[in-house]
């Protein structure tokens, strides 16, 4: 008996101490600052696409994540008022448009939050829509918005690479209703394209279409001095943001932009047809 009472009160201790030993041996939760401010053309699925980053992170265990519709946040001034600067994230996800309001220090202290710290910068959609006259900003999402010729339809989608976490989970060819968008200053001698429209299924008679080498990249991923990059244009729609894949495509997205996962960045052509 006394066996028995000795065996039952250390397993009641282990059962108690051990998820404590394991919160206090999990890593910390990683911070995202998930940005909406809008200056320019206003999209209803903004806050749909910011509460599904919040959602992601919260059903994961792996983000918290910080909504804002204002720039306040981007500076590595000390904030008053318990505000967070860059320094307390991880990672800064854009869906904004237009010329937002940030001063010389902020844009700074956002390269600098890249560049040399080795954080992650998540560009969704309209972040390609954004900061024309700010051409670094321009150089590390990759490329800016130059029209989007189809408009919203049903986007036949070529995965370029099914090796990166952010596109293994997809199949080699799928459609999706979304709006997608083709760039200007765009090169993949500087970026990874991980998808692309298939441009054998695009009405290439469009008077919209600027591109003419038929490259219409949808998401891509580069490293931009120490730090990561993710672009994709979808978002436009809700059903985009409510599809599992597109969802999972976001979760691994964040994932790598804050090195949680490893993925090759590293630019290469177009593969032939």
């Amino acid at each position: 008996m006394k066996f028995n009472c000795f065996a039952c009160l250390f397993l009641f201790l282990t059962g108690c101490l051990g998820p404590a030993a394991a919160q206090q041996t999990q890593s910390p939760k990683k911070r995202l600052l998930a940005i909406g401010a809008v200056e320019g053309f206003q999209h209803d699925a903004t806050s749909h696409g910011l509460a599904m980053l919040w959602k992601l992170g919260v059903e994961s265990g792996l983000w918290d994540t910080y909504i804002r519709t204002d720039t306040q946040l981007i500076t590595k001034k000390k904030l008053d008022a318990n505000a967070k600067n860059l320094d307390y994230f991880d990672a800064v996800a854009f869906y904004t448009s237009g010329e937002l309001k940030l001063d010389e220090e902020q844009r700074a202290a956002l390269m600098s939050f890249v560049k040399q710290d080795g954080k992650g910068f998540i560009a969704i959609h309209s972040a390609s829509d954004t900061l024309y006259k700010w051409p670094e900003y321009g150089e590390m999402v990759g490329g800016y918005f130059d029209l989007h010729p189809w408009n919203t339809f049903q986007a036949p989608v070529i995965v370029e690479d099914r090796s990166h976490p952010a596109s293994a989970h997809l199949p080699a060819n799928f459609t999706i209703y979304d709006e997608i968008y083709q760039f200007k200053e765009f090169s993949r001698d500087r970026v990874r394209v991980l998808m692309r429209l298939d441009e054998s299924k695009l009405d290439m008679t469009n008077k919209n279409i600027r591109r003419k080498d038929g490259d219409f990249a949808v998401t891509w991923v580069r490293e931009f001095g120490k730090g990561r990059v993710f672009f994709s244009s979808f978002g436009h729609t809700i059903e985009s943001w409510d599809r599992p894949d597109i969802q999972k495509m976001w979760l691994e997205a964040v994932k790598w932009s804050m090195r949680m996962t490893n993925g090759d960045a590293t630019p290469r052509p177009r593969p032939a047809p």
